[in-house]
């Protein structure tokens, strides 16, 4: 933790705001005060993914709670995102800091020419010496397309820019192994994998009612982020100087796995299924153990209504869901491909249809 060079930081709309909506000064300079004295060596580089767009567009515009239906998050996201992003660009400047706002969807993050925009922009900005702050774009993301939560966006965010260390700061100070506001319960220090909290029951989103997650967001999210090589440190907003101190606080979890390539993960844990096309046995088998393309020979059936470039989901003959990956062709083009080899296909519709319908780098197995 303390050799950590660049390092993602997130934080909950339940830090930042107060419960009737509106942003509170106060807590955004706190934050502030900490993220700029970590880099004002500048050894280190911060990304912060910040929640409360949608909380600090609440009051603005007369709502007392967050609403329920897509359109009137989106309005309050639209209202919320500006002031959020002021006010951060007016705490940074004390410091001297430029903020760079980077809003993003899973949509984004899942296309391989988007994604490499997105790292593209968060590197230069980095290197310029500004400080990005990502938030999901929620103005305009449909639920088809929502990460869902800033948590799992935060985890994929610290895998595209190669961070040595994620930050997930929250209205707890870590993860217990029970209701952290019973007497009895302790928090868990370290995690290991995920037998070490098996038994640990996680709650459901905080008291505060403003954000989307909770502690499960946020164990998923360390899952991810440590499954990919990147350690997590879990803890509260007030304890985020210690975190990033490297001091004992909150709950450590370890690495569990080695890095992969970027724009799988956001493949497998950021994008939704349009459509899914069914494979023979052989497919199966090729595409599982041989790792190898889906050809048009290798289908037996397809559903749904999806357009080529779409993240469509790969079966086997049961249902059963064994990988996901970017298709090469619209939905209406695949029942004339099915059963037929890529040289038949070129001869009679032309040499465009002589490729993968899912090619093995645009794919990635669930059940590896």
């Amino acid at each position: 933790m303390a050799e950590a060079r660049r390092i993602v930081v997130k934080v909950g709309s339940s830090s930042l705001t107060t419960a009737e909506g509106g942003l509170d000064a106060d807590r955004v300079d706190a934050l502030v005060d900490v993220l700029a004295k970590v880099r004002s060596g500048g050894e280190k580089e911060i990304v912060l993914v910040s929640s409360g767009a949608i909380a600090a567009g609440l009051a603005p515009l007369g709502l007392r709670r967050r609403p329920k239906d897509l359109a009137r998050q989106q309005a309050a996201a639209s209202v919320g995102q500006g002031l959020l992003v002021a006010r951060y660009t007016a705490s940074l400047a004390r410091y001297g800091v430029r903020v760079g706002q980077v809003l993003l969807t899973s949509d984004d993050m899942a296309r391989r020419a988007h994604h490499r925009n997105a790292s593209r922009t968060l590197d230069q900005l980095l290197a310029m010496g500004a400080l990005p702050v990502v938030n999901e774009n929620d103005t305009v993301a449909t639920d088809e397309i929502r990460f869902g939560d800033n948590d799992r966006l935060a985890a994929l965010v610290a895998h595209l820019v190669h961070a040595d260390l994620l930050v997930l700061l929250s209205d707890v100070d870590g993860l217990y192994d029970g209701d952290p506001s019973k007497p009895g319960s302790s928090r868990i220090s370290e995690v290991r994998g995920p037998a070490d909290i098996a038994h640990v029951k996680i709650g459901s989103a905080g008291k505060a009612g403003v954000g989307t997650g909770g502690m499960v967001t946020k164990v998923e999210a360390a899952g991810i982020a440590a499954a990919a090589g990147i350690p997590v440190v879990l803890t509260s907003a007030v304890h985020a100087a210690d975190a990033l101190a490297a001091r004992d606080t909150g709950t450590y979890f370890h690495r569990t796995g080695r890095r992969s390539a970027d724009r799988l993960l956001w493949l497998q844990h950021a994008s939704t299924p349009q459509g899914a096309l069914t494979l023979d046995d052989g497919a199966v088998t090729a595409v599982v153990e041989g790792r190898k393309s889906l050809l048009p020979a290798g289908i037996a059936a397809v559903e749904g209504e999806f357009s080529a470039g779409d993240p469509v989901e790969l079966r086997d003959t049961t249902g059963r869901a064994i990988a996901r990956g970017l298709v090469n062709f619209d939905a209406k083009e695949i029942p004339q491909l099915i059963g037929r080899s890529t040289r038949e296909l070129a001869r009679e519709l032309g040499p465009a249809y002589e490729r993968e319908v899912v090619h093995r780098d645009d794919l990635v197995l669930l059940h590896a």
